[in-house]
């Protein structure tokens, strides 16, 4: 399942860049050869509101904190992060944007004397996020942002790497597949392109022992494309 995800995915963010490139942008539209016109194309743009798709792609770096030594994954552990995204201006003449979609992330963590232990966390997550949105010229903007996101686990092991050994990560007695937390980061857009440096705050307790917590924290770096 893991695999069919990311080839999907990937399929989709190389195929759009091709198709991202005969998007008109509203910069790029003639400008109108008299001021009724001028007036008319400034009044709709004012009242409609802008919205954006994108996809994304990028490395994590995540931690996993748990009062159970056993479960406690405090060295860090990269994975990949891919998926789409979809934008919506709250309100017409504002710089805020509500942003959702889905990306498969691969979270986990390292742990036990000499790192022996290794959490390999995969989810499905979807965010929703408030952008602000600060544009330098018409071609550049940097996008703050911060929200909410919600993960389902889909596939994760815990290895022992001194015992050779390896089971599930969401079994009885290891980690619930529920996540959640917080988002908060910063994008920089140029014409299409994007990146984007952001963290995962989790807050749910992911431990099924009801004696213990233990929370997921993620670092990650993204590109790909608006359009």
């Amino acid at each position: 399942m893991k695999r069919m995800i990311m080839i999907s995915m990937l399929a989709v963010l190389t195929a759009v860049p091709s198709v991202a490139q005969y998007v008109r942008r509203p910069y790029s539209r003639p400008v109108a050869p008299s001021y009724r016109s001028q007036y008319t194309t400034v009044a709709r743009h004012r009242s409609a509101l802008d919205g954006y798709f994108g996809l994304r792609i990028g490395l994590g770096v995540a931690t996993v904190n748990a009062d159970d030594h056993y479960l406690d994954g405090g060295t860090p552990k990269s994975g990949l992060n891919v998926g789409m995204v979809a934008g919506l201006q709250l309100a017409p003449a504002t710089p805020l944007y509500l942003e959702t979609g889905l990306s498969y992330t691969e979270k986990g963590g390292k742990g036990g004397p000499g790192d022996a232990y290794t959490y390999s966390l995969n989810y499905l997550e979807v965010p929703f996020l408030v952008k602000y949105q600060h544009n330098f010229d018409p071609l550049t903007s940097i996008q703050p942002f911060f929200g909410v996101y919600c993960a389902a686990g889909v596939s994760g092991k815990m290895k022992e790497m001194d015992q050779r050994y390896s089971r599930s990560a969401f079994s009885d007695d290891a980690f619930k597949r529920f996540d959640g937390g917080l988002r908060l980061g910063c994008g920089l857009q140029f014409d299409h392109l994007y990146a984007e440096l952001g963290y995962d705050i989790g807050l749910a307790n992911v431990s099924r022992d009801e004696f213990n917590t233990a929370h997921t924290g993620c670092f990650f770096a993204n590109v790909g494309v608006n359009f």
